[in-house]
């Protein structure tokens, strides 16, 4: 604030001559004429009546009084004039450069207070390249110099920068540049400089002034820190209003702090201070955490004190109560909220959205016809998944395909539901190659579903540009038809896709051959697939990862070439999998290789040694080729190994394998030998006579 020092004789001066005229006149209307009517007027009357003008935000009519005084020449005009002038010219910079460049041809820019205003100006107005210009030219800069600057970027990164420099170059601290360095360290959650600044306050032991203590308490809050929070703010010898909305923020940002919240608010009523909205909001939103939803009733009783001090109507007081009844399943206050706001905001009808799922789609309509969009701030209401997915297709149906991709992204947690609505979404606005590229990374994800298959067979079937019968011919579009054909069991389809695909000189990745290998394996054809394996190499360059050696083993194994896929087995990068050895395992049991089984069933053991599934597989093996006794002792291993549940599986109409405690054990032992006996001469039998009736 520029000052000057009034002389008593000059003062005593004009009250003798205008004492009459002001004890009538005390308008600033008034006081116009009352200017125009003085000869010459002195420098003071003009700079404090500017003033006046300015605390009123009448910056227009402070500037025609500086365009009146300077019509009565420059002699008037001096650099206390130029810097009241350039706030006056705040949110105009045209205007403002006008002024500018009046002081520049008047030698006023010598003026550090007249360059300070300059800056302030053009900060304001978001002219942050004039205002660097001046900076860089200032000789002698002050305090005010550095901090104008520092407040007047956009950006708290460069912001924080800027700062870093003044701390640097030994540039003094002042309350209001820790201040405008603490609020961007909030900003941006740079909270660690942001200590190192509280670090310094502390160690040069300044006075905690109160704008100070608000910044340190905000910058606590939102980084979590509540207890430092609760420490800077007992510490303050003078709170204000945004001292208490400060910590209350905090409270209600943390979650857990609920009652302290409320404690708080109560304090603030019984001191009788002038609560606010964001006073109201803070203390709401504490009430409506799910962790705190018991002090629901509290929570009604901040409303119905709300609405008496005239914040019945307030867009963001009654968003945060909407959500809080919704929270506490008051679902008809929260529907009777959104109703009473006069102006909704996006957060208004987000939040009815994520209240009504059912009626979503006509609620999204009509707020549409309200001219209402989403934007990044309603995101937040997507955190579940259920209701994330519903607004992929809403928004994939409106068209507005970038806020699909926003929410899709911001999923932690995707199911295929999720990855269907944006392959449909993205199928739905013409957008088919986006719609097969992804839908083959939901492929390498989790098995597609049905719906997955429809949805991007839609894609290939809809486009005309990469239509496989229209000629561009990219190996995601051939990719994506021969995954959903060998998805389908569609052998001849994927064979023939494939061939095509080699023919035209497009280069199959390892997706494609996997899609190819598991069609071979699933409808037998292994001459074809080790084919195919044997090319990844020689024809394709591609080296065949572990899913590939594992689609090669799976088929050699069901088609009864045991030592070729142990062969494969061995080779498989980083060892076998548990997947693998147990389709190893069933094939050894379907064809009888009780020797490879018992390798497969080793290595399973020593994978998973309490998992029954390779006990139960070689009990039966053995069982099955009359080795009764390693049968029983497969059973007895598995039932001291294994847990509660894995027991389940050795007990035979009430008796477990090897288990003697019965008194009539060995005979049952006998009978059950004999009948396995019995039934394997029966069943020769029967293929004989099969045999000679052919």
């Amino acid at each position: 604030m520029i000052t000057r020092q009034l002389r008593l004789d000059f003062l005593q001066k004009i009250h003798i001559q205008r004492s009459q005229k002001f004890k009538n006149l005390c308008s600033l209307y008034h006081g116009h004429h009352l200017l125009d009517e003085i000869p010459k007027p002195p420098h003071v009357s003009v700079h404090r009546f500017m003033l006046n003008l300015l605390h009123q935000n009448r910056q227009g009519e402070a500037l025609n009084v500086f365009k009146k005084h300077l019509q009565r020449g420059l002699s008037g005009i001096d650099e206390v004039a130029i810097a009241l002038v350039s706030k006056a010219c705040i949110g105009h910079p045209k205007l403002g450069s006008q002024i500018h460049s009046f002081a520049i041809v008047s030698d006023f820019m010598a003026y550090v207070s007249v360059c300070n205003s300059l800056m302030n100006m053009y900060c304001k107005s978001r002219d942050l390249r004039s205002a660097l210009c001046i900076s860089e030219n200032l000789k002698n800069p002050d305090t005010v110099s550095y901090n104008t600057m520092l407040s007047g970027f956009e950006d708290s990164e460069n912001a924080l920068l800027f700062g870093r420099q003044m701390y640097s170059a030994g540039i003094a601290f002042d309350a209001v540049t820790f201040t405008s360095a603490l609020a961007q360290c909030a900003d941006c959650e740079e909270f660690g400089f942001g200590f190192q600044l509280h670090g310094v306050i502390l160690k040069f032991r300044l006075k905690m002034e109160i704008f100070i203590g608000n910044a340190l308490a905000t910058m606590y809050g939102k980084c979590g820190q509540i207890l430092d929070a609760d420490k800077v703010f007992d510490e303050m010898p003078h709170k204000d209003l945004v001292s208490w909305n400060a910590i209350l923020s905090g409270y209600a940002q943390e979650g857990s702090y609920g009652l302290e919240a409320i404690l708080g608010f109560i304090k603030m009523v019984k001191e009788g201070m002038n609560l606010d909205h964001v006073s109201f909001s803070s203390v709401i939103s504490a009430c409506g955490h799910e962790g705190n939803l018991d002090f629901g009733d509290f929570g009604k009783q901040v409303h119905a004190l709300s609405m008496k001090r005239g914040y019945s109507n307030h867009v963001s007081i009654c968003n945060i109560l909407m959500s809080m009844y919704s929270k506490c399943e008051i679902v008809e206050d929260a529907k009777l909220m959104f109703k009473n706001i006069l102006d909704g905001n996006v957060v208004s009808w987000m939040t009815m959205l994520s209240i009504c799922e059912d009626n979503a789609m006509s609620l999204f309509k009509k707020m549409i016809r309200y001219d209402v969009y989403p934007n990044d701030v309603t995101r937040n209401f997507l955190s579940e998944i259920n209701v994330a997915n519903g607004f992929i297709t809403i928004y994939g149906k409106f068209k507005l395909v970038e806020d699909c991709i926003k929410v899709f992204q911001k999923l932690d947690c995707r199911d295929v539901i999720s990855w269907n609505t944006l392959i449909s979404a993205f199928s739905l606005n013409e957008m088919y190659q986006e719609a097969l590229q992804v839908f083959l990374l939901a492929s390498k994800e989790l098995p597609p579903n049905p719906y997955t298959f429809g949805s991007v067979l839609h894609a290939i079937a809809s486009s005309e540009s990469i239509s496989l019968r229209q000629g561009q011919r990219c190996h995601v579009s051939w990719t994506a038809i021969i995954s959903a054909h060998s998805r389908h069991g569609d052998y001849e389809s994927v064979m023939k896709y494939f061939n095509e695909m080699v023919m035209e000189g497009i280069k199959p990745d390892s997706i494609t051959l996997l899609s190819v290998l598991t069609s071979c394996g699933h409808n037998g054809m292994v001459d074809k697939g080790v084919e195919i394996f044997n090319s990844m190499i020689n024809d394709h360059s591609i080296e065949p990862s572990a899913e590939h050696y594992s689609c090669i083993v799976d088929m050699l194994g069901r088609a009864g070439r045991l030592n070729e896929a142990e062969g494969f087995l061995s080779q498989i990068p980083g060892g076998p999998g548990v997947s693998v050895l147990q389709s190893l395992l069933g094939s050894c049991r379907t064809y009888g290789n009780v020797d490879l089984a018992i390798r497969a069933s080793d290595a399973l053991i020593a994978m998973e040694p309490n998992e029954s599934g390779s006990h139960v597989l070689m009990s039966n093996l053995f069982a099955e080729k009359g080795k009764w006794e390693k049968a029983a002792k497969m059973r007895r291993m598995m039932r001291e190994e294994s847990d509660e549940r894995s027991r389940i599986y050795v007990y035979l109409h009430g008796f477990s394998s090897g288990d003697k405690s019965h008194p009539l054990s060995e005979e049952i032992f006998m009978m059950a030998e004999l009948l396995g006996t019995e039934m394997k001469r029966r069943r020769e039998r029967s293929c004989d006579v099969l045999s000679l009736e052919i």
